[in-house]
């Protein structure tokens, strides 16, 4: 597209001024902000910035959760030339360090008193950092920090600039070019710093615009806007085709009401990684658990045809008349309050993305109803690479290249992807710009994988991940542990899960228990437990994960290539993974590299035959305090079971 983002918002707002453009949920009601509004605050931020110094090709760093004047403040910045880098909002204090000190940042702007504590906790380490702006003024009237201000005092010297310099801003907005730098998102660094990777407003605008397409997005769109700005497919959404379409973002009150507010709502555009609709389905189980007999019992038929005929039905497939009138039952008793109790009662197009979803929990969403479809891209890729069309939405691929896409498969199995929406580069990093984009513009994926006959891409797994097992009855197996781990998290008892097995000759696996579902089971059976280390060994709860891992293995034997990547044994962990303890990405990726090393010794426990093992880790508290959590971990064998012989 050639235009950049402050132009369409001025393009919207001249259009249309008085329409909705974004609203925010303030103390419980809706604040509705038009594109004239919008338009009026960006000049004014952005008036009040280039009062401040802020310059042309300088960064300015953004943390806070999704509000119209952060979306405001990122407009203004490229307004001037400048580009601003969204940092997530539940990083430590430490990690904002690097990119701090990597992108030379001197401006900030933080939602609250929690960003601005970090961000001053850190001042010492980053000294060029002279000006930090906040929005909610909640604890900060105390503070006398030099260089912080507050948002409103910035947009009032800047509505006084604005005042004496009426053609400024918006000869500004004419400057910027579409292959001038608009933003810089950094990666979740699963090996090493992360690294900043820079796009211009051309490739954010041409994948925005791909996508909205593909999919015939207009400006009625509803978008809830809650997972973090920082994340590359939380900004193309809610910012970037925000101002290719001119739908309305809206912004939850709070993490704690994202649920209520979904209701509220009821968007008609919506996306989340697979987490998101593993917790979503997890609740749905844990509110049938407490339900009563003949409400389950109907219930349970309901998803069993659901099941059968759904999938069906969403990809405009023949169905008898029976099924079809069963259904149309179903829709009414089950399907449809599941839907309107979910928040999904309105979606027309809803996707996921950011890892692999399990192939079962796929199915459950798009055997209700929703037309929920998977889409593969990156950070790097300005997220649109592949796309399902609303007929072939299958659970094993992530759909069609969609337009301006080129993809090949390399001799090593890895996925190389040409499109207009690939990285300019990585920030100061030519060595790892180099290793990933070719001469002839191929961008390397690392993810592996093949064109199905219908040119559909399937995902195996990471290159680095996918293996072999070595020795044993299964020699040469093929093992994706990913592939394994989805699996085993679609149950709603298991949260997390890691499987080892490459270049050994079985697979284990260390789980994650859900605290809320296995706790609600517990408590229904009159079972103790003081926390989650004491339930999460509890014999009883062995025995339902083992359940659930023999389930797995059952389905992975009626597949020939994945047959070998049973998982032979397991233990349950004695905490949750975390982020913050560095066993997940900011974008809850399993860091499947560290895990391995910081519980090594698990790891020989279970390829080492014991029953049990003693372990200590230390854990850091949200209160900012560190200590320790200690258990005898018990480990479990599993059936294995033999793989099924397809017909020829």
């Amino acid at each position: 597209m050639e235009t950049t983002f402050p132009r369409l918002l001025l393009q919207h707002a001249a259009q249309r001024p008085a329409d909705p453009a974004m609203r925010e949920k303030e103390y419980g009601i809706w604040q509705t902000h038009s594109w004239a509004a919008m338009a009026q605050l960006v000049e004014q931020l952005a008036c009040g910035l280039h009062e401040a110094g802020l310059a042309a090709g300088e960064h300015m760093v953004v943390v806070g959760a999704n509000r119209p004047r952060l979306y405001a403040t990122m407009l203004a910045v490229q307004s001037l030339g400048a580009i601003p880098v969204p940092l997530y909002q539940d990083a430590a204090a430490a990690e904002y360090v690097f990119p701090i000190h990597n992108a030379e940042v001197r401006f900030a702007f933080a939602e609250d008193q929690e960003q601005v504590d970090k961000l001053l906790e850190i001042r010492e380490q980053c000294p060029r950092l002279a000006a930090i702006y906040y929005d909610d003024p909640r604890g900060l009237r105390n503070y006398g920090e030099p260089g912080l201000k507050s948002l409103d005092s910035l947009v009032a010297v800047g509505a006084g600039y604005a005042q004496k310099n009426p053609s400024f801003f918006r000869s500004q907005v004419e400057n910027a070019r579409p292959d001038d730098v608009a933003a810089m998102f950094y990666t979740s660094g699963t090996t090493g710093n992360p690294k900043g990777v820079v796009h211009s407003h051309r490739t954010l605008l041409d994948r925005a615009n791909a996508g909205a397409q593909f999919d015939k997005l207009t400006h009625r769109e509803e978008v809830l806007a809650y997972m973090p700005p920082a994340w590359i497919g939380q900004n193309i959404f809610s910012y970037a085709q925000w101002l290719c379409c001119g739908y309305v973002v809206n912004c939850p009150e709070s993490s704690a009401t994202v649920m209520i507010d979904l209701k509220e709502i009821g968007p008609t555009y919506y996306f989340a990684p697979p987490r998101v609709f593993e917790a979503l389905l997890t609740t749905v189980m844990i509110r049938m658990e407490d339900a009563g007999w003949l409400k389950r019992k109907m219930f349970h038929a309901f998803m069993n045809l659901a099941k059968r005929v759904g999938p069906a039905l969403m990809d405009r497939k023949a169905v008898g008349m029976g099924d079809r009138l069963l259904y149309g039952l179903g829709n009414v008793l089950a399907y449809g309050p599941l839907r309107n109790n979910l928040g999904f009662s309105r979606v027309r197009v809803g996707y996921t993305a950011g890892e692999a979803i399990g192939p079962d929990l796929f199915t459950f969403y798009r055997s209700i109803g929703i037309n929920l479809k998977q889409l593969y891209g990156s950070t790097e890729t300005a997220v649109f690479v592949c796309l399902q069309p609303d007929d072939q939405a299958k659970a094993d691929t992530v759909g069609i290249p969609i337009s301006g896409v080129e993809i090949k498969v390399a001799d090593n199995g890895e996925i190389l992807v040409r499109s207009g929406g690939l990285l300019k580069e990585y920030y100061k990093n030519p060595a790892a710009t180099a290793e990933v984009l070719t001469a002839d513009g191929w961008y390397h994926t690392s993810d592996a994988g093949f064109l199905d006959a219908q040119g559909h891409l399937k995902i195996i797994d990471r290159v680095k991940d996918v293996g072999r097992i070595h020795g044993g009855a299964n020699d040469g197996a093929l093992f994706a542990p990913k592939y394994v781990e989805n699996k085993l998290k679609f149950f709603p008892y298991i949260k997390e899960a890691v499987a080892y097995g490459d270049g050994r000759e079985r697979v284990c696996a260390m789980i994650n228990i859900d605290f809320a579902a296995v706790g609600n089971w517990a408590e229904r059976r009159n079972l103790p437990y003081a926390g989650y280390t004491d339930l999460a060994q509890k014999p009883e709860v062995y025995a339902l994960i083992k359940d659930c891992v023999e389930k797995v293995n059952a389905d992975l034997a009626a597949d020939e290539r994945l047959a070998g990547s049973q998982v032979s044994r397991f233990l349950v962990l004695h905490k949750e993974l975390d982020a913050d303890d560095g066993e997940l990405t900011r974008t809850n990726k399993v860091r499947r590299g560290f895990i391995a090393e910081k519980y090594q010794l698990l790891v020989d426990a279970l390829y080492g035959g014991k029953a049990e093992q003693y372990i200590e880790t230390q854990v850091k508290f949200e209160d900012g305090r560190s200590g320790s959590v200690n258990a005898t971990l018990r480990i479990v064998d599993t059936k294995i079971f033999a793989p099924v012989k397809v017909a020829a």
